[in-house]
């Protein structure tokens, strides 16, 4: 069938076109929109026949796998709220997510067996009410969600919505709760072609999305399930490697994806022969955002594939900005102006609009949409000023509109009264050859109250040693103000940061802070 004929909703396009590719998992195995949307009714119908309902809670921990995709679109179409746990996380941060979040069910990968294990166990979520991808002692295996049901959709069809945590980077996550829309599941909703239409993506179009990221991750997620819902394939990586990406970009003529710097950083470091293998010419919008990219990186990355690399600025409360290759090029460092409907603004200490390149915190909103953090009415209303809220970023526009950061308002280091940005420093670090990735953040100082210390991760072969550091430090005074320049460099085999690229900076800073309170 020609996609004039078809509907954009993964439901939709099952019925009119049910042999269409709707994803590839990571071993290669193509499933069918058919396969897709009655593996999801039928997990769909399971929980119903447990007792859930719309407004209930579902947890999942899983790998980039079809199953995880399936489960989703089960709880999508029952009106469920889904948590898509971070695998990285301990037994017991897990147990705090599936009490907090109330969760009814919870769906875990065997890999990570032995937290799911504990999770479960510390938060009493019933033997009847733990499945397994895979094999997990006390887990039923999905594969039995729902088998005892004839074939048919759930009886109760109203659209779902995830339930997302933020990082807890600085201290225990908390999740973000929308109303649900009661919605039909089966239409495509407007916010999600919106988004998409944002970065020039329409629904079919030969459209094909690359996952190389963990699905725990909001933007992930997003971008997976509303390619299918648009009728675009997606080929699902599970451990993500340069090459491997570039592969499957070639033999399956990617159109686009979501990555994150971390991934550009190691694209380039492949040798140039290598690069030049693979046909990378079907890319239109590879699209990049949760960290801030070193500008050098993305100007490499510009040359290489070209106008296509796209920029955005998020948060999973809502709102956000956008910025195309060809902008960027004339406002290097920004990223972006305002989507449609967004509401982006720089504010001061006292909720004061700040006029063009005035620097202060950054405030969105989206539309008219509301939020809560579950359980946490004192940070919701901390990180809003009026009807706009606050990731804790710092930055400025310019007189244009567009966006620049800074960094976050609680990384900003003041050293002898003067602000210093971190990000700015590690953006410059960050492109040394030698150096594989970079962290830079205040430590005591007696008279200057901090002082700046970058922790670097040498590339492969390159050790951390006194050469090197007179060696970056000197890489730094040609390229930074004498005040940016950092005090002393301490070296690690890696920095902590998830797949995503997001970094656990106060995992490196709190020791250097043990013994003292941090004044900020």
């Amino acid at each position: 069938m020609t996609d004039d004929a078809l509907a954009p909703g993964l439901w939709k396009i099952a019925a009119a076109d049910p042999h269409r590719i709707a994803l590839v998992d990571p071993d290669g195995n193509s499933l069918t929109y058919g396969e897709l949307a009655a593996r999801a009714d039928r997990y769909g119908a399971g929980l119903q026949q447990m007792g859930l309902r719309p407004g209930d809670a579902v947890v999942m921990m899983l790998h980039n796998t079809a199953d995880l995709v399936a489960f989703y679109f089960a709880a999508f179409e029952t009106g469920l709220y889904i948590v898509a746990v971070n695998w990285h996380l301990t037994g017991p941060e897990v147990a705090y997510i599936l009490k907090d979040s109330e969760a009814k069910a919870f769906l875990a990968g065997e890999r990570f067996a032995e937290a799911a294990v504990q999770a479960a166990d510390e938060a009493g979520v019933p033997a009847d009410a733990r499945f397994a991808v895979g094999t997990i002692d006390g887990f039923r295996p999905l594969s039995e969600l729902g088998a005892d049901l004839p074939p048919g959709r759930p009886e109760i069809r109203t659209t779902g919505a995830p339930m997302l945590y933020t990082s807890g980077t600085t201290g225990r996550p908390k999740g973000v709760r929308r109303p649900l829309t009661g919605n039909d599941p089966d239409e495509v909703p407007l916010a999600a072609s919106g988004f998409f239409g944002i970065f020039g993506l329409r629904a079919f179009d030969s459209h094909v999305h690359i996952c190389g990221s963990p699905l725990y991750h909001t933007a992930v997620l997003n971008f997976v399930t509303i390619s299918i819902q648009l009728g675009h394939k997606v080929v699902l990586m599970d451990r993500w490697d340069p090459e491997e990406m570039l592969r499957l970009i070639e033999e399956h003529r990617v159109t686009h994806s979501h990555m994150v710097p971390t991934q550009f950083h190691r694209l380039l470091a492949l040798p140039e022969e290598v690069r030049a293998k693979y046909d990378v010419s079907s890319l239109r919008c590879m699209i990049h955002g949760a960290a801030p990219c070193p500008l050098e990186i993305k100007r490499r990355m510009l040359e290489w594939w070209g106008p296509v690399v796209t920029e955005y600025y998020a948060a999973t409360e809502g709102g956000g900005t956008s910025i195309s290759g060809e902008e960027w090029l004339r406002k290097p460092g920004s990223v972006g102006k305002a989507w449609p409907n967004s509401v982006v603004k720089v504010l001061d200490d006292n909720g004061n609009e700040l006029p063009p390149r005035e620097v202060g915190q950054v405030y969105m909103r989206m539309g008219g949409s509301s939020f809560e953090y579950h359980h946490d009415k004192k940070k919701t209303e901390a990180s809003r000023v009026g009807d706009l809220f606050t990731l804790g970023d710092v930055g400025y526009v310019d007189e244009d509109g567009y966006l620049y950061l800074c960094d976050r308002k609680s990384d900003m280091i003041i050293s002898g009264g003067v602000n210093i940005y971190p990000a700015e420093i590690e953006g410059e670090l960050a492109v040394h050859p030698k150096v594989a990735d970079v962290a830079v953040f205040g430590v005591p100082h007696e008279d200057w109250g901090e002082e700046i210390k970058a922790v670097v991760q040498p590339a492969d072969g390159i050790e951390g040693d006194e050469a090197l550091t007179a060696e970056l430090l000197d890489f730094a005074a040609k390229r930074l103000a004498k005040f940016k320049w950092p005090k002393s460099i301490d070296y690690v085999n890696e920095l902590p940061r998830d797949p995503n690229g997001k970094l656990y900076k106060r995992k490196l800073r709190d020791p250097y802070w043990a013994d003292r309170e941090r004044a900020i």
